[in-house]
């Protein structure tokens, strides 16, 4: 009897070190995955980081520019002296890149500030008679841009929303666009505020 007793002792510890063994290899792998997922947290968090500066170098550029084009606008209606009166007289300005940042209308910035695109459906809308409102294929269709394509007109209707979103022109709440104001001729033929 002491011998089945001893043997019984033995097989249930060889199973208890057994199942001791194969928890402590579950925790080191879980350890393990713990510290690799901590040094991909560590390497995402240091992406975002580096994303955020980008960002926020980004948004400085664009309020600089934005900035710089109010000022250039400002700078390019001066006041002249003719004969003792004083006299507000355009000085031309270049035309800005496609793609540039549409800056706010107020009286007297010239439309050349803007981009070749954006003066053209500015100039769109502004020959239009009785000056109706015009759906963003109408317009690109006026541009003679292919309006069955979806994405050429998709890129007429967010200038147009650009430009309705900073003054220059109005957009309707069925989505159509018309000239905000009568603009008078620029420099670049197309029309000033």
């Amino acid at each position: 009897m002491v011998s089945t007793f001893c043997f019984r002792l033995i097989v249930e510890g060889c199973a208890v070190a057994s199942m001791l063994g194969l928890l402590e290899a579950r925790e080191t792998a879980a350890r393990e995955r713990v510290e690799d997922l901590r040094e991909e947290a560590a390497r995402a968090a240091a992406a975002l980081e580096a994303a955020e500066i980008e960002l926020d170098r980004r948004v400085i550029a664009r309020e600089e520019l934005v900035d710089a084009l109010a000022a250039s606008a400002e700078e390019a209606t001066v006041v002249t002296e003719v004969e003792g009166e004083e006299v507000s007289a355009p000085v031309p300005v270049s035309a800005s890149v496609p793609g540039a940042v549409v800056p706010p209308w107020r009286e007297g910035l010239s439309v050349s500030v803007l981009s070749l695109d954006n003066q053209r459906i500015l100039n769109v809308l502004q020959d239009r008679p009785g000056h109706e409102p015009v759906r963003a294929k109408d317009i690109a269709a006026a541009l003679g841009i292919d309006n069955t394509v979806a994405a050429k007109v998709e890129g007429v209707r967010s200038k147009a929303k650009r430009l309705a979103e900073r003054g220059w022109l109005l957009q309707e709440a069925s989505g159509a666009f018309s000239a905000g104001r009568r603009l008078v001729a620029g420099p670049v033929g197309g029309s000033s505020a």
